[in-house]
């Protein structure tokens, strides 16, 4: 046999399901000869021929066992780097019982407990303060008209259901007047648009401004785990800890942000009144993932809390 008839068999492992499948090149002259032909003795030539071809293989084989094990490598790097860089962002996702145990300063026990203490007061209209601050918040919102009597039908103006405002408190208690006061009072621009809808395609059917406010109220105590009576346990509750150390009224500022969020979510979605649950959803969503934010030490290094000067 010439050495112009002889052809080398390839070896194909794991193609299309088969192992060591051979499959026979064709030359010129048509010829369909396995190289290895039978195992019986073989001539030095022969011999020579095979080994070459063992080497040849074999090269073949450490060429592609390195490159599996370079890719192997590099995707094993790559995830470890991953990981490495992400391990502060999936820390906060992790539950808080995985956790080491937060303990607060002075300050944070301070303020936090002030704070619980004012979510523990029901709204009651028969107490002279709560009259006054409703009194407060129409005087504040409607600067040039009048104050009504504490039942009347100028109220549904700001956003009441009825003509007596002390009967839409429920879940939000007192806490939620002091907000839309403290809103209307430290960024009254943005509290007028809202007030008035002065922005954007409004829907037929518009959310009540000052029930809308006292719904925000309850969904932050939900969100930052502030009914409980220890410790916040959910992430975004353990974040705004850090955010009381640095300033005590966080909360309220956190309300302000929360309320100009919903607007601007009202108008994305294009909804209407009976959708109101389904926009707060989405923005507790939002404010969860900005207050999982790494560089988040106050309410105003939030993304959201520039909606407030707009």
């Amino acid at each position: 046999m010439s050495s112009s008839t002889l052809r080398r068999r390839l070896y194909h492992g794991d193609v299309d399901g088969r192992r060591n499948e051979q499959m026979d090149t064709f030359g010129s002259d048509g010829l369909d000869e396995p190289l290895l032909g039978s195992y019986g003795d073989r001539s030095k030539a022969y011999d020579s021929r095979e080994e070459e071809d063992w080497d040849i293989r074999k090269k073949e084989e450490q060429h592609w066992t390195f490159l599996f094990s370079t890719l192997i490598a590099q995707w094993a790097q790559w995830l470890a780097n991953i990981l490495t860089e992400s391990s502060s962002v999936f820390g906060r996702l992790l539950p808080f019982s995985t956790q080491s145990q937060i303990y607060l300063s002075p300050l944070q026990e301070e303020r936090l407990n002030i704070l619980k203490e004012r979510l523990q007061v029901p709204f009651d209209g028969s107490r002279v303060e709560h009259q006054d601050a409703l009194r407060q918040v129409w005087r504040l919102a409607f600067p040039d008209t009048a104050i009504p009597p504490l039942k009347s039908e100028s109220w549904k103006e700001m956003g009441w259901q009825g003509t007596d405002p002390s009967t839409d408190f429920r879940g939000g208690g007192y806490v939620s007047l002091e907000n839309l006061i403290y809103f209307v009072q430290n960024y009254p621009e943005s509290f007028q648009k809202l007030l008035h809808k002065q922005e954007g395609v409004r829907a037929e059917w518009e959310y009540p401004f000052a029930v809308a406010g006292v719904n925000i109220s309850f969904m932050l105590i939900q969100m930052l785990d502030l009914q409980s009576t220890g410790m916040p346990s959910s992430q975004a509750g353990i974040r705004f800890l850090e955010l009381l150390a640095e300033d005590e009224n966080a909360f309220d500022k956190l309300y302000c942000v929360a309320f100009r969020l919903m607007d601007a979510q009202w108008l994305l979605k294009r909804a209407s009144y009976m959708e109101f649950n389904e926009v707060l959803k989405a923005v507790r969503t939002q404010l969860e993932r900005e207050l999982a934010l790494e560089d988040v030490t106050h309410v105003r290094d939030l993304p959201s809390y520039t909606m407030l000067y707009r």
